[in-house]
């Protein structure tokens, strides 16, 4: 019986790594003869895997997709991997389907061998749950998803950064991730042009439109468009600053995806700062800890200045609340 069972699963495995396979390659991978392969798919589908065969020359073995989930088939680190996924499911990115993957988590804990499941409960953390700022609703990606899918138009409301809200129709083509974020890449048929979309910042209009041909994506594909667009939203703006402190105080502090440093001395260097605003930039002059003097643009001076101004309104009601009342 455990010889049977053995087979079955690598069986199931082989199945899984190809679409079609003839009998005859499935027996010798086996070892066993044909008529053993036949009477081992019959198995597998009396136990829900739905396993499509075709007669003749040519013919053979394929899984199919079944009505219902049948068990799945995964090794120890598959395992512990589909769990790990299934808890961050529950805080993630996408709203929606937290109670849905506690419960997937549930049933697949009950069903694993003790030596994975006491594996899952070394490695169980706290989590502090905060939903994203940006999380998307489940059933507007599984819709944006489906559209990508079938390579139909899509219309719907889109609000941009400064809140204005506009009707866009777009040919969409991928869905792409970065960090915490979801973003939708589309040909726009108003603008005639790619563009990229945050999928938490829009609502999709159904029914939706006809299908379309698919164009050529970009250069470098849908992730590199979407890359290149964030990098440009966090590179509005530069700014030159010489610091005061040597180039190897702050070099640790510098990322090079918003930083280039070079040095001017033994006590000073010059950095290049990219960011949205210079206000962000003229912010984050502080974290350097040390004295600065802004080359350009002018108009970071007059940003400086606003700060100086408001730290110092800090500096005075700080300091009246430590007086004692009369």
């Amino acid at each position: 019986m455990r010889e049977t069972s053995a087979r079955l699963l690598k069986l199931l495995s082989l199945l899984q790594t190809r679409r079609d396979w003839a009998g005859a390659d499935l027996a010798e991978r086996l070892a066993v003869t044909p008529r053993t392969v036949r009477r081992d798919v019959d198995k597998l589908r009396e136990i829900g895997y739905p396993v499509n065969a075709t007669a003749g020359v040519g013919g053979g073995y394929q899984l199919g997709a079944g009505a219902e989930m049948p068990p799945l088939l995964l090794d120890d680190d598959e395992a512990l991997a589909v769990a790990f996924g299934l808890q961050s499911a529950a805080t993630d990115s996408v709203a929606g389907i937290g109670e849905a993957s506690l419960r997937a988590l549930t049933k697949l804990r009950q069903v694993m061998p003790s030596r994975i499941r006491h594996r899952l409960d070394a490695l169980r953390i706290d989590v502090v749950e905060r939903p994203p700022r940006s999380a998307v609703d489940a059933s507007v990606l599984s819709v944006v998803a489906g559209v990508c899918h079938n390579h139909e138009r899509l219309r719907f409301d889109y609000r941009t950064h400064d809140g204005t809200e506009a009707r866009r129709e777009v040919e969409p083509y991928s869905l792409v991730r970065a960090g915490a974020r979801w973003y939708l890449l589309g040909w726009d048929l108003m603008r005639e042009d790619w563009r990229s979309f945050r999928v938490d910042r829009l609502q999709p209009k159904i029914p939706t439109g006809p299908r379309f041909s698919p164009r050529e994506l970009p250069t470098g594909g849908a992730a590199a468009f979407v890359a290149a667009g964030i990098d440009r939203a966090f590179s509005q703006v530069q700014a030159r600053i010489k610091l005061h402190a040597s180039i190897q105080t702050i070099a640790p502090m510098v990322d090079e995806e918003w930083g280039t440093l070079e040095s001017s001395g033994d006590d000073a260097c010059t950095i290049i700062l990219s960011g949205d605003s210079l206000p962000s930039i003229a912010r984050w002059l502080s974290a350097f800890d040390t004295d600065f003097t802004v080359l350009d643009p002018p108009e970071l001076r007059e940003e400086c200045a606003r700060m100086a101004e408001r730290h110092a309104l800090l500096s005075r009601r700080y300091s009246s609340a430590l007086e004692l009342p009369a």
